[in-house]
């Protein structure tokens, strides 16, 4: 389950994200101000924070550096009813994942934007995930007669002392290919 922080001053601005983006596979948890955020930060991890930008206590902006500083992989969305080029800027800089101007054009805007920032946070996750994992766990999937027959070569040139050169498109799987003749190999 993808955890949401909504950071917003204006209660029925929380109210309003809260019940757009609300469904069985998100756990969202409001947060008055920015200070109450940075508490709820410092409790637990969150998938993504969704925060207001002129807030009392703490803003924004300083919210934003401290959730990346503390929690880097998060995603964050900043809206705003005062948007600046110069804010927008900062923001990104900063690591948002995303900057919108209040009033939203509707429900169906945020939860578009939400979905995009948890599925990129998803990615990070699993290519995290891969990089952790040894050679030796990471594997070659190949069902079609093509692939098993590329598959067939590479454990067939592993075991030689053959030079080889592996070419292709980017995201073709050329460094799984070239890692397993690595592991297959004598060297």
């Amino acid at each position: 389950m993808d955890r949401v922080l909504v950071v917003d001053d204006e209660e029925g601005i929380r109210t309003f994200i809260a019940e757009a983006i609300s469904s069985q596979t998100l756990q969202v948890t409001l947060a008055a101000d920015g200070r109450a955020g940075a508490e709820h930060l410092a409790k637990r991890n969150f998938h993504l924070m969704i925060t207001d930008l002129k807030m009392p206590e703490m803003d924004g902006m300083d919210l934003l550096r401290l959730a990346k500083n503390e929690q880097p992989e998060m995603e964050v969305i900043v809206l705003t009813a005062h948007a600046t080029v110069e804010t927008a800027i900062e923001a990104m800089k900063s690591g948002a994942f995303d900057y919108l101007k209040k009033p939203l054009s509707g429900p169906d805007e945020l939860r578009l934007l939400v979905g995009r920032a948890l599925e990129r946070r998803r990615l990070k996750d699993d290519r995290q995930r891969q990089s952790g994992l040894g050679l030796e766990h990471q594997t070659m999937v190949a069902r079609d007669p093509a692939m098993l027959a590329v598959v067939e070569q590479l454990k067939k040139v592993a075991p030689t002392d053959a030079t080889v050169l592996i070419t292709g498109e980017s995201g073709t799987g050329k460094e799984l290919a070239a890692r397993r003749i690595h592991l297959e190999s004598r060297r």
